[in-house]
């Protein structure tokens, strides 16, 4: 049995999560956590999740918890995942990260940190979303520099980062593919007289309106004809879900950085 240690309890992340982990066999909720300002904060995880009592009080910090569990979930904000991680780092805990709009720099210090603890750390844990990875990279490669490269983002109106973290890593995959810096080729944006589009440049664009739970796209375009690769996600469960077979995974493996990729055996 895996106890798992969820982080973000009452957000909608971490309230599909415990109902993820409440439907999964081999896996258990031992511990869940919240904000110390969070009204959630004692009571009990499983009702504020929307289901029965599960008998696990909801924490004010990963600090009171951290030894109730082997694996620690965590689906909340970049400055606090990466508080979670250097406490995960001291305790040698396995993590599972799916939190979006971590910087460079945030990145780079959880790499030196998972010489301590293995880490899954993925901005999307859809089976289906690591698939386009694979895919995209494959027409990229076949398709090279004959096609433009667009990537088309929609989220609902609450998300915090733009663009997604799924789109920039659709565009680090397809920049590595066909052999560019994406520091030097995306474009974010496009506004008023920009002349004409480079060969080169990878455009990210982004859209947010209503409860659109994240689609997105690839369009690769050439002169008669465009091939376009779409992902739509209806249900946060589908995050959820990968989640929690990452935390399943991750609990036995070395210390080090990993992806969904290495949990789905795509590498």
């Amino acid at each position: 049995m895996v106890n798992v240690i969820v982080a973000g309890a009452a957000g909608r992340m971490g309230g599909r999560i415990i109902h993820m982990i409440d439907q999964t066999e081999g896996v258990e909720l031992t511990a869940a956590f919240e904000r110390p300002e969070s009204p959630a904060v004692g009571q009990d995880a499983g009702v504020v999740a929307g289901l029965k009592p599960l008998s696990v009080p909801v924490a004010d910090s990963l600090t009171a918890v951290i030894d109730k569990g082997d694996v620690i979930i965590d689906f909340t904000f970049h400055e606090a995942t990466m508080a979670h991680a250097r406490l995960a780092a001291q305790h040698n805990k396995p993590m599972v990260i799916g939190t979006t709009g971590l910087t460079k720099e945030n990145l780079e210090e959880l790499k030196a940190l998972t010489a301590n603890f293995p880490c899954v750390q993925a901005p999307n844990m859809s089976v289906g979303v690591n698939l386009l990875y694979k895919l995209v990279t494959t027409a990229a490669q076949v398709l090279g520099d004959d096609y433009d490269i667009e990537i088309i983002e929609a989220h609902h109106r609450m998300k915090k980062d733009a663009p997604s973290g799924t789109a920039l890593q659709l565009a680090r995959v397809i920049a590595e593919a066909v052999g560019r810096d994406l520091d030097e080729v995306g474009v974010y944006a496009r506004h008023g007289m920009i002349g004409e589009r480079t060969r080169k440049e990878i455009g990210i664009q982004t859209i947010r309106a209503g409860d659109i739970v994240g689609e997105h796209t690839v369009l690769f375009g050439t002169t008669g004809e465009r091939i376009e690769i779409t992902h739509k996600a209806s249900s946060r469960d589908t995050f959820a879900k990968g989640a929690v077979r990452a935390a399943k995974w991750v609990v036995s493996q070395a210390p080090g950085l990993y992806n969904m990729q290495d949990v789905l055996g795509l590498k």
